[in-house]
């Protein structure tokens, strides 16, 4: 479909509404346009508020990995334009006339998915994360069969069942990132049974992820190592009390489970010696190439290798809540919007500390041209 700021295009004999005309709310946010992934000014429009949506005026969006995945459709599943962004957070602008549980004025946040088909057995035990049907924040087709964008825009639309509250004592630049970093590290975490006082937690990657799983394996009473292999991890550790090591002999066998973060390819048979007999490792990370997987210290010691992918909704409103009990909150650099492509190039290289989050608030309005 070509891009044009008419209300019609033409597409064969085909006539298709623009992006901007394709609902009736206007909307204004950053966007990539094709594989490059770079990222620039775009009008589009959102969908009015229908009975059981809720819209918030977005004042933050965390930028995850997945973001510069899909900018740069490394996963091959991009659809363009694309305009990322699922840690989103703001305050609510309007409610429908059956939404129950916000008000206007609410502080809200929208994570990485919007919807699901609510009739399968996992929607049914409220796990719409793995919902064959799943529809993600940004890039999928919704139920009308239009294009979700995500958070780096001035507004944003949802079914109340895929809106969390967010606590008062949460800031929301902080609490941003918990939307997918922290319910993607707080799920497994519970799920693996790796949540009990006193067991020894490691956490392969102190990136947006890790640094984020060290704080909770921290709050559920963990001891916990990180396990990096970047130097300036090692002399940057986070302000809690935690151990660093890079599979030393001495920590072979030790820990009850690992949450491994990294998305780059990497070894595993490593991480497996650390564990003890029936340790569990949890993949987090999605490397874009097969990860060679050795069965014999699988079945010497009855070890497990599992993964994860984020939360429900109802576990999402459980772990921002836990967070803000226990003062939890991601690291962060705010940027401006303009800032945008220079944070994912530093991003590529895993410069930041932990979390980049847009100030779209007080910056997005700005960078409109």
């Amino acid at each position: 479909m070509a891009s044009t700021n008419a209300s019609v295009v033409f597409s064969g004999s085909k006539a298709v509404t623009s992006h901007e005309e394709e609902h009736p709310v206007k909307a204004f946010g950053w966007a990539a346009r094709d594989n490059s992934g770079h990222l620039s000014p775009f009008n589009f429009s959102r969908r009015s508020t229908g009975e059981e949506d809720v819209r918030l005026k977005v004042l933050y969006c965390g930028i995850c990995h997945t973001d510069l995945h899909n900018s740069k459709n490394e996963w091959g599943s991009a659809s363009y334009p694309l305009v990322p962004g699922h840690e989103v957070v703001g305050t609510v602008t309007e409610v429908g006339s059956k939404v129950k549980k916000f008000k206007v004025g609410d502080k809200v946040g929208v994570g990485s998915l919007v919807g699901a088909c609510h009739s399968c057995d996992d929607c049914s035990h409220d796990l719409e994360n793995y919902c064959p049907k799943l529809i993600l924040t940004y890039g999928s087709l919704y139920h009308d069969g239009t294009m979700t964008y995500g958070g780096y825009s001035d507004t944003m639309v949802a079914n109340e069942r895929y809106v969390t509250r967010i606590p008062d004592n949460m800031p929301l630049d902080k609490g941003a990132p918990l939307l997918c970093a922290g319910i993607t590290v707080y799920s497994p975490l519970k799920y693996y049974g790796l949540n009990e006082p006193g067991m020894h937690i490691g956490i392969v990657g102190l990136g947006g992820l890790g640094h984020i799983a060290v704080k909770f394996a921290k709050a559920f009473g963990g001891k916990v190592t990180v396990i990096s292999t970047s130097p300036a991890r090692r002399k940057k550790p986070l302000n809690i009390l935690v151990q660093i090591c890079f599979w030393s002999a001495g920590a072979m066998g030790t820990m009850d489970g690992i949450i491994d973060t990294v998305s780059a390819i990497h070894p595993l048979l490593p991480l497996i010696g650390l564990l003890k007999s029936q340790g569990k490792l949890v993949m987090l990370g999605a490397p874009d190439q097969p990860l060679e997987l050795p069965a014999f210290p699988l079945i010497l010691g009855r070890k497990t290798v599992g993964g994860s992918l984020t939360g429900g909704l109802k576990e999402t409103q459980e772990m921002i809540d836990f967070a803000a009990k226990h003062d939890i909150k991601s690291d962060i650099e705010v940027i401006s919007m303009d800032y945008i492509n220079t944070a994912m190039e530093r991003l590529a290289k895993g410069d930041v500390r932990y979390r980049f989050v847009i100030d779209i608030g007080n910056t997005l309005a700005a960078s409109n041209p």
